[in-house]
């Protein structure tokens, strides 16, 4: 749980801070990262967001990113600032192992962890806990936690908003998940009258793809999707040979799965893709289907009802055979 008066004193005056999000961040890793940053920034405190990995270069454009420190390009200097922090935020994960290497280190750091986050089953890692599995991004528990614990709306100045709208934008899918309450649209209003530019921001993030791109998901409907149409169940499959031909980069398979999920009548919906040393699974799912449940229990993973991932470390055949009779386990969930 968070015990507002002890952060609000531990924000209180300057401080060492690291700001640390998940493997491969998307845009809400990154949105809330950099809106939270942006906000520490103004008060004073020495402030670095340390990513694990590299991050869609879509997201270069956030106020803050040129001072991202990405942690496999700059471990020497990233481990200095993670013993030398008073505070490492924790942002949109939950469990060390998801920020892989970096996880050690924050975990042995003396640092007090703060964890915000709205993903299921938080680890106890941490030392001060703003979660809430009904948010739809961290960027709107982010919004919250400056607004409504901290009591400081008047520092929501535009750099911030920006960011926190891209992660709100981002992880709602353009607003259109149940999670999209009418709270979500409110904070949204707040953030354009804070300075967002939605409409750019939409531009940004989704109209920034490459020649390479378009043609990778060309060939990933045309030739590597399967409906099976008895599970009501879409599926992608995508090797090292096709990643190697498209020139395909970090960002470039962000959001395929929702193109297998939109063919009428899915309801599950699996993007599995071979990479260097094991394969990755993200599940898409509409209603009540826990996409969640089957990463969790059959592939190393977890996330939420409607959307998770998951890894295996057998070949691509063996992931897409085990995935294939894992359906008709869930068939009367899939097809009533």
């Amino acid at each position: 749980m968070l015990d507002t008066a002890s952060v609000i004193d531990l924000l209180a005056q300057p401080r060492k801070i690291v700001i640390t999000t998940h493997n491969k961040p998307d845009g809400d890793a990154m949105g809330s990262s950099l809106g939270l940053y942006n906000y520490l920034i103004q008060q004073g405190h020495h402030t670095t967001v340390i990513t694990p990995t590299d991050y869609p270069h879509f997201f270069n454009w956030m106020p803050g990113n040129g001072d991202v420190l990405i942690y496999t390009d700059n471990t020497a200097a990233a481990d200095t600032l993670i013993f030398g922090a008073d505070i490492i935020f924790c942002l949109d994960f939950n469990a060390l192992g998801r920020i892989n290497e970096m996880g050690e280190k924050v975990g042995e750091s003396s640092a007090i962890k703060i964890m915000i986050d709205h993903h299921l089953e938080p680890s106890d890692f941490d030392d001060y806990r703003y979660w809430d599995i009904n948010a739809c991004a961290t960027a709107q528990l982010v919004y919250t936690f400056i607004v409504e614990v901290l009591n400081n709306k008047k520092l929501v100045n535009r750099d911030v908003a920006s960011c926190l709208y891209t992660g709100i934008m981002t992880d709602s899918g353009s607003f259109r998940f149940p999670t999209t309450t009418s709270a979500v649209h409110r904070i949204v209003a707040d953030l354009i009258d804070a300075g967002a530019v939605n409409w750019r921001i939409h531009e940004l993030v989704y109209d920034n793809s490459s020649e390479g791109r378009l043609k990778f998901l060309g060939n990933c409907l045309a030739n590597k999707l399967e409906v099976y149409d008895e599970f009501n169940t879409a599926v992608i499959t995508v090797n090292k040979d096709d990643l190697e031909k498209y020139d395909v980069i970090t960002g470039d398979t962000e959001g395929i799965v929702n193109y297998a999920l939109s063919i009428s009548g899915v309801r599950l919906a699996a993007f599995i893709v071979e990479r260097r040393d094991k394969v990755k699974l993200s599940l898409r799912s509409k209603g009540e289907f826990p996409a969640n449940e089957i990463c969790k229990k059959y592939f190393n993973g977890g996330g939420h009802r409607n959307a998770a991932g998951g890894t295996s470390t057998d070949s691509l055949e063996q992931v897409l055979d085990q995935f294939k009779l894992i359906l008709p386990k869930y068939k009367t969930l899939l097809t009533e």
